[in-house]
């Protein structure tokens, strides 16, 4: 099992799918990488032609899940990138490059640790 949470942004498809292609042969379970855009269409595109997955309620957790029903999309985004154990500072600044159509590639050690409140991984690179 891989040690740290890596966190990346690229630019578009190609580069998602090269990335994760990367990260598998570095070690990490195809299941245990996410992609995250601002459109959830357009994540949906990603997870489709590339290895990655979305980030959903068993990586969120029920309550984040349900919550985030009733938040704005920055927000959303910001709470799943906090569920996943990314610190608030760099949830805001992946929202933002998110906003600039930038798509985010998180791939988890898989420890499956839940991350509430303040808390968050600080193995993450």
């Amino acid at each position: 099992m891989t040690v740290h949470t890596k966190v990346y942004t690229v630019g578009n498809i190609v580069e998602a799918r090269k990335k994760i292609e990367e990260l598998e042969r570095q070690g990490y379970l195809e299941e245990n990488i996410y992609v995250l855009t601002h459109d959830k269409e357009r994540t949906a595109q990603v997870t489709e032609q590339t290895d990655g997955h979305k980030i959903g309620v068993a990586e969120e957790g029920i309550i984040t899940a349900t919550t985030n029903l009733f938040r704005s999309t920055g927000d959303e985004l910001r709470a799943k990138l906090r569920a996943m154990g990314v610190s608030k500072e760099r949830a805001e600044q992946l929202e933002a490059e998110m906003d600039q159509g930038r798509i985010v590639i998180l791939a988890s050690n898989g420890s499956g640790i839940p991350y509430e409140g303040d808390q968050f991984d600080e193995n993450i690179t």
